[in-house]
Parts: C-alpha cells; sequence; structure tokens
C-alpha cells in the first residue's frame, strides 16, 4: 500500500461519509469510484471490495448513535416514563419498518451481489429515483399529515420499511427511497429523515454482520492486517464526516426541499451512462 492507496481509503470514508445520509445512494457511489480508480488489488480483492462497501457504513451508523443518543435511549434517567414509553414505541416503529429489508435481503443477498451491482444498475436507479424526487416534491401537499413521530403509526411505518426493500437495488439509495416514502405516505420533510436516520441502525448493523458472516464463514476468507486497518480508517473517516453532513441535512430541511438532490441523480446517473458505456467499456 503506497501514499495514493491510503488517500484512497480516506477518500472512499468522506464518500460514504457524506453519501449515506444524502438521497444519492452511497453504495452507488462507491461502485462508481471503484470503477474509476481501482484498489490495490492484493489488499481489494473482489470479495473484500463487497464485504469494505457495506461494512465501512458502520462507521456513518455509529454517527447517528451518537447524535440521537438521547433522544434514542429508552431507559435515560433524564426521561419521564411517559417519554421513556414514547421511545420504546420509537424502536418498535423501527423494528416493524426494518422487517420487509431484512427478510428479503438476507434470502437474495447472493442474487443482489452477482446481478445488480452494476455500473448501468447504479445509473438507471440514479436517475429513475432522481426523477421521482422532483415529481413529488411538485405535487407534495404544503402542509403534511404527520408532523411528530407520535403521528406516524406502525402501520405507516411498516410501509416505509416496504419502500426500504427498494434500496437492495444499488443506485438507489436507502436514505432516498425511504424519505421518498415517507412523503408520498404524509410526513414531514424532517420526520421522513430523521426516522430514516433512525431505520439505518438495524438495518446496517445487520447488513454488516451477514457480510462478515459470509466473507469469513462461506468463503473462508480471511481478513489482513492491512485489510483491518483499510477497514478501520475508512469507517473511522465515514463517522467523523457523518457528524457534519447528519446535522447540515437537519438544518438543510427546515428551508429546503429534495429537488436539488433529484437533480444531481439525474446528472450523475447520465455521466455515469455516457462515461461508462461508451468511453471506457
Amino acid at each position: 500500500m503506497n501514499f495514493f492507496d491510503w488517500l484512497r481509503v480516506l477518500i472512499l470514508g468522506i464518500v460514504e461519509g457524506v453519501t449515506e445520509w444524502l438521497p444519492v445512494s452511497s453504495t452507488g457511489h462507491l461502485i462508481i469510484l471503484d470503477r474509476l480508480w481501482p484498489g490495490n488489488p492484493e489488499v481489494f480483492t473482489p470479495e473484500f471490495v463487497s464485504m469494505f462497501d457495506v461494512i465501512i457504513q458502520l462507521g456513518a451508523i455509529l454517527a447517528v448513535v451518537t447524535i440521537f443518543f438521547h433522544k434514542l435511549n429508552p431507559v435515560s434517567s433524564q426521561k419521564t416514563e411517559t417519554q421513556k414509553k414514547n421511545t420504546w414505541m420509537l424502536w418498535l416503529k423501527v423494528i416493524i419498518a426494518s422487517i420487509p429489508a431484512a427478510v428479503i435481503g438476507l434470502f437474495f443477498d447472493d442474487f443482489l451481489d452477482e446481478h445488480l451491482y452494476t455500473w448501468w444498475v447504479v445509473a438507471l436507479m440514479l436517475i429513475i429515483y432522481g426523477v421521482a424526487f422532483i415529481w413529488i416534491e411538485s405535487r407534495k401537499k404544503k402542509d403534511p399529515d404527520i408532523i411528530r413521530f407520535s403521528g406516524l403509526t406502525y402501520k405507516v411505518a411498516f410501509y416505509i420499511g416496504l419502500f426500504q426493500v427498494l434500496s437492495l437495488i444499488p443506485g438507489t439509495s436507502r436514505s432516498g427511497v425511504t424519505i421518498l416514502g415517507a412523503l408520498i405516505l404524509g410526513c414531514s420533510r424532517y420526520i421522513a429523515s430523521e426516522f430514516t436516520f433512525y431505520l439505518a441502525i438495524p438495518i446496517m448493523f445487520g447488513a454488516s454482520f451477514l457480510k462478515l458472516v459470509k466473507y469469513v464463514f462461506v468463503k473462508h476468507m480471511a481478513v489482513t492486517g492491512t485489510q483491518a486497518l483499510v477497514l478501520f480508517i475508512a469507517a473511522a473517516t465515514a463517522y467523523v464526516v457523518s457528524m457534519f453532513i447528519i446535522r447540515f441535512m437537519l438544518r438543510y430541511i427546515k428551508r429546503h426541499n429534495f429537488k436539488v438532490f433529484g437533480l444531481y441523480r439525474i446528472v450523475l446517473g447520465l455521466i455515469v451512462l455516457v462515461l461508462f458505456g461508451l468511453i471506457l467499456r
């Protein structure tokens, strides 16, 4: 590993920390970067890359836990009994919303890795959901029905979870599709975004555990010392960057809509189609 290899690791961590929380697809960006700037083949083997792109998301997820620790802590001594009860109810909604993607992901993980982790799938999903963001924002009601988590029913949470299943396709964006689903179901942008942050905790911890188990016990691959350090640096970088991006996102949506992200997705998707389809094929 030379200087540029380690620089690439830092950039991957930065890209993950930024794109995990913006509705632009972190996995899609990592796949594009892997194609444009391949890593050291002795370290970044195809099997390791498949695991790496998921495991480094743990750094981003830990940022959510850090920022929202008090809000998500149901046993905090600083909360009243009613607040503790509401926190437990919030966690139950998160679990209910996580079930569809967890079940589908468990059974179709290998199929998705083998058939859908390609540049053209990423490009199409970027464009399709970019158009969807612009269209839905253009038709969105001025006054949403759900402006507090107390108004987010278990039924609505489950429906948001069904939308999250679509994020198993790379390029879709887990945060993007769940935000879209929540907006369609009547949630405010703030509730949609914050609930999406919470959903990341069980989903990404579960996905990371699944990838690690498959890597070690199914594929019988060992993580070298260099690979472990690569994972740590990328995840730690993603954690630090995520701490800023999450706070930025929560401030941004108070005054702006998601159309700019839709436009970004469309432009990036078109660039990927031209770049990989015509120039680098």
